[in-house]
């Protein structure tokens, strides 16, 4: 089928004269001596591919092809393989890479092309549109931190000492919002003393998903009966909602989202990613069905990012990626350039707008903060989703309805009374500009309490932006 390995030379098979488009081919997984071959060698020459600099596992090679569509496999230490995470036929040479070359150059290569499994329409077209990042810089990064998150475990996360908040799920829901926000804390594990098992997690969007039950004219729940409702009851009538909405007749079962000790970072990242949670409980237990499990600790992206930027301290220059600004990344959520339609607005919020209208923006948008901004869109605070705890201060939500309160006033509830800081100070927001390094930017979202930061436009503190700890780890996991 494929001729004996040589080292060939890298060049099209068009006609003289044709217009030829710099490719770039990567072979990320390793290998002692890696060949390309493809129909622009018509399968006959095998092209060296060479280990990239302080990266041997990853192997690279630039080709001058013709527009139009290619296939191509790689020779890794005599064995023929393809990249199973890139577009694939099955012809009669097996199972074979495929590239499409449009007229213009392409500055992507394939490991980034539009077919790539898990590419977003906008990663691709700000990397297209931001072609000062050479991918090969993104791909030595992607695969050093790869490397680091995979050999370390979450037992790398627990700290020396610390306090950890559990709830029993017996406990009235109004009681258990009030030891949230006493404890400064957004959500705590849930424990079963019936079944002696931790069972799932109360977190500050429960209370407001309750908030809303409660301003619903047609709720069973009143405010007496909130008075005892348990976190058991709520948990199984939210339950219920699921399979009443469920149109497939799909079981919800409550499933509960933690990590053993002995998982690696990467897992755990990717188990917070996926269930789209802030913190996932890591739970040991010595025997094997899983009783007597002991709480260790409660993971989050913050304390993994800490590893992170801890790890690669004095070796920066490993991780070429993390010295682009983040303007030139696609990364986060940014406010449409003037002249695009497609571009999904920022939620954003005046003070004057109603709480309701920001808890109908945490459920519908699935956006766990939204900056509040003056009539000129620069920043003044920034109200998130673990700030709603606050209204259990003083029964507070009892008081009010969501459509009276603004948020303006929402604030206020949860600022100390005892701060040296007034409202919209600034303490409380986390910003950054556009021109700021991405390291510049992890480090600050390192810092424990620090979920996500403002992009805002130097001087004036026009919001241009957010980024997230979530967006930062979609971003270097790929």
């Amino acid at each position: 089928m494929f001729a004996p390995v040589a080292d060939g030379a890298c060049e099209g098979s068009g006609v003289s004269g044709s217009i030829m488009i710099p490719q770039r081919f990567v072979w990320p997984y390793g290998g002692r001596r890696v060949f390309l071959s493809g129909s622009f060698t018509r399968w006959s020459d095998h092209i060296a591919m060479s280990p990239m600099e302080g990266c041997p596992a990853v192997f690279q090679v630039v080709c001058n092809l013709m527009p139009g569509f290619h296939q191509y496999k790689f020779n890794v230490d005599g064995e023929w393989r393809h990249d199973e995470q890139q577009p694939s036929v099955s012809g009669s040479c097996g199972v074979v890479n495929t590239i499409y070359l449009v007229r213009e150059p392409d500055t992507l290569p394939s490991i980034l092309s539009n077919e790539a499994p898990g590419r977003s329409q906008m990663e691709i077209d700000n990397m297209e549109a931001n072609s000062r990042m050479p991918v090969s810089d993104l791909v030595v990064s992607r695969q050093r931190i790869s490397v680091f998150l995979s050999t370390h475990t979450a037992y790398d996360l627990l700290p020396e000492s610390g306090k950890i908040i559990a709830l029993d799920i017996n406990l009235p829901v109004k009681q258990a919002f009030h030891v949230l926000y006493e404890q400064g804390v957004s959500m705590a594990p849930l424990w079963d003393f019936s079944r002696s098992q931790f069972v799932g997690v109360l977190s500050a969007m429960d209370f407001i998903l309750i908030l809303k039950e409660l301003g619903n004219h047609g709720s069973n729940l009143t405010q007496e009966q909130l008075e005892t409702h348990t976190i058991a009851a709520w948990k199984e009538g939210k339950l219920q909602l699921r399979r009443t909405l469920d149109s497939n007749g799909g079981s919800h079962p409550w499933r509960f989202v933690h990590a053993g000790p002995h998982e690696c970072l990467k897992d755990v990242a990717l188990k917070i990613l996926q269930n789209k949670v802030s913190t996932i409980p890591i739970i040991h237990s010595s025997s094997e069905d899983g009783s007597f499990p002991q709480l260790l600790h409660l993971a989050s992206l913050s304390g993994i990012l800490k590893g992170i930027c801890r790890h690669f301290k004095h070796s920066l220059s490993s991780l070429p990626i993390l010295q682009h600004p983040v303007g030139s990344i696609p990364l986060g959520a940014w406010m449409p350039k003037v002249g695009e339609s497609n571009g999904r607005p920022l939620a954003m919020l005046r003070p004057s707008a109603s709480l309701g209208a920001a808890l109908s923006m945490f459920v519908q948008a699935e956006v766990s903060s939204i900056p509040v901004v003056d009539d000129n869109d620069s920043l003044l605070d920034i109200y998130s989703r673990s700030d709603i705890t606050a209204l259990a201060k003083d029964k507070a939500y009892a008081r009010t309805s969501l459509e009276e309160i603004s948020i303006h006033q929402a604030l206020l509830l949860g600022q100390d009374a005892n701060s040296p800081y007034g409202l919209y100070n600034g303490h409380r927001c986390h910003m950054c500009l556009r021109s700021d390094s991405l390291h510049k930017v992890m480090e600050r979202l390192s810092i424990p309490g620090v979920r996500r930061l403002v992009v805002v436009e130097a001087g004036s503190k026009r919001v241009e932006g957010i980024i997230s700890l979530s967006d930062v780890f979609r971003f270097l996991l790929g």
